[in-house]
């Protein structure tokens, strides 16, 4: 039985997305030639059009597919944790450190923000903060954070996690950067702690201590 249309779409649209995303991570957005993304999808530059408009579409479809896995990845360290609080702070923590990531820092989050704007209006973040968002409201209803709003709360966390990545990114030297943001990511984020909780970041923890 042969394939439906809409089959033969998906496989098409799959390909040319796996061939630009090797392609914009190797010569980056600018220097991808679409006649050769195209040749080594086995496809022509009209099913290129057909599915994604033109270079711009194709990049926003890569940029969407590596931000959804590294939100899931993110999410699955996060839900390795004690508890929710910690869960919140490695999800983050998670994020930032996928900065490191060759692929990531090129076409996320460098050649995403230059070619498609404003990160924080990808639909892949956009999800990703509902999660956060998810997170928050359960902490907030359990007493250990502050009853803030929590649509607030988890856009400033998820803002203050893409940002971080993105200046590791854009720095001459990322792995110098990352212990830095990261620290101050759970900074922030234990800011939002009800003053009842003694519960601190991981290096508050270190530091208080009791030394044998």
């Amino acid at each position: 039985m042969g394939k439906t249309r809409s089959e033969t779409m998906q496989e098409n649209r799959a390909k040319l997305i796996a061939a630009a995303r090797k392609a914009f991570a190797e010569k980056g957005y600018a220097s991808a030639s679409m006649d050769e993304l195209t040749a080594d999808a086995g496809l022509t530059r009209g099913a290129l059009y057909h599915n994604f408009g033109d270079k711009r579409g194709l990049l926003a479809a890569v940029v969407d597919q590596i931000d959804t896995e590294m939100a899931a990845r993110a999410k699955e360290i996060g839900a390795r944790a004690d508890n929710d609080w910690e869960g919140l702070l490695a999800e983050g923590a998670a994020y930032i450190e996928m900065a490191l990531n060759p692929e990531v820092q090129r076409i996320v989050l460098l050649d995403g923000p230059a070619v498609l704007g404003d990160p924080s209006q990808w639909p892949s973040q956009n999800n990703c903060l509902q999660v956060t968002k998810s997170a928050v409201e359960r902490l907030i209803a359990r007493g250990i954070l502050k009853p803030l709003d929590a649509e607030a709360a988890a856009r400033l966390l998820s803002g203050a996690a893409l940002n971080a990545a993105l200046w590791i990114a854009a720095s001459e030297n990322p792995q110098s950067v990352l212990p830095k943001a990261v620290e101050a990511f759970q900074a922030l984020a234990a800011g939002l702690l009800a003053e009842r909780f003694g519960i601190r970041t991981p290096k508050q923890r270190r530091l208080h201590e009791p030394r044998g």
